[in-house]
């Protein structure tokens, strides 16, 4: 009787760990349920284009699951036949966004939102509120600054900063509602900032982004991926309205 409750314990926990062990880049039925659409479908770069141009640049890849931007060789600013990605559909209102990255040594990337695809804006970063995606290893040394994984580019720094290491998948929780902006990494509360507040405003004021959208309470727009001239990966890209 007991190697028998044993056997049933142990099947038990598999088909436990068979649930938990979700396939990347797809929804469960209580996803599904609660609204969540993939960004991202594990196969091809449907649903995304090159910032301000058409199609796709070579460097963006599909490996194992993952949307990566391969540059095998860093050369600075931006990958041969890269360029940053822009969702094909805008985000009009409240929401919630799940992503997965991980980097290499010294990788510099990010995750933008809001970002407007107009003429006026020639770089994705002129419209776009970044999250930083990369290795700290970067700024090992350096003074602080806002541009470590976590912290949103020149606007405001991660409250707390834990990282998996090098080569490991990070977990990215990105929540828009009723003006407030609540950001998580791998469990960690790290950003939460009232938009109509005026701290708020006056980071954004004092940022690189002040003639930005944004800077006029414009809060709707496109997610963005950034090439950096980088290898960086992304998968499980996922969101729902609010």
């Amino acid at each position: 009787m007991s190697l028998r409750l044993s056997t049933i314990g142990f099947l038990l926990c598999l088909s436990l760990v068979g649930v938990q062990a979700q396939t990347p880049n797809t929804l469960s039925p209580q996803e599904k349920k609660e609204g969540w659409k993939l960004l991202f479908n594990g196969q091809n770069t449907a649903g995304w284009h090159k910032y301000g141009a058409k199609g796709v640049g070579s460097s963006w890849q599909i490996d194992q699951g993952a949307l990566k931007l391969n540059v095998p060789n860093r050369v600075g600013n931006k990958a041969p036949d890269g360029g940053d990605l822009v969702t094909d559909t805008a985000i009009p209102g409240d929401f919630e966004l799940v992503a997965e990255w991980k980097v290499e040594r010294f990788t510099n990337s990010g995750i933008f939102f809001f970002v407007q695809e107009e003429p006026q804006y020639k770089n994705i970063f002129d419209t776009g509120l970044e999250l930083q995606v990369l290795d700290d290893a970067i700024y090992e040394g350096a003074d602080e600054n806002k541009h470590r994984a976590g912290d949103f580019f020149s606007v405001a720094n991660a409250r707390v900063r834990e990282l998996q290491p090098v080569g490991s998948w990070n977990k990215v929780q990105f929540t828009l509602k009723k003006n407030k902006l609540t950001v998580s990494l791998n469990g960690y509360s790290i950003q939460e900032h009232d938009l109509n507040s005026p701290e708020w405003k006056q980071r954004v004021a004092a940022s690189k982004l002040k003639d930005a959208p944004i800077s006029k309470g414009k809060y709707t727009g496109r997610i963005g991926l950034q090439d950096w001239g980088s290898t960086v990966w992304f998968r499980n890209i996922k969101m729902r309205s609010l």
